[in-house]
């Protein structure tokens, strides 16, 4: 099975971003940034526009481990 985990942390702080300007600039609430952040929730399209947002793919938000 895999593991897989946000690296949204990661991305923010190579990108200079926090939370809560990411929240401003797409539109998704600070809480629901950091309950994707956590691993506790991935609503579809949240994940579409943190990626435009950050100009990085879905499958660059997650860590997968085997």
């Amino acid at each position: 099975m895999k593991n897989v985990k946000p690296r949204l942390r990661k991305i923010l702080k190579e990108k200079n971003l926090t939370q809560n300007q990411l929240a401003e600039i797409t539109g998704i609430s600070q809480a629901s940034i950091s309950r994707f952040d956590k691993n506790a929730q991935h609503l579809d399209w949240h994940l579409v526009c943190i990626a435009e947002a950050l100009e990085v793919s879905i499958e660059e938000l997650f860590e997968i481990e085997e």
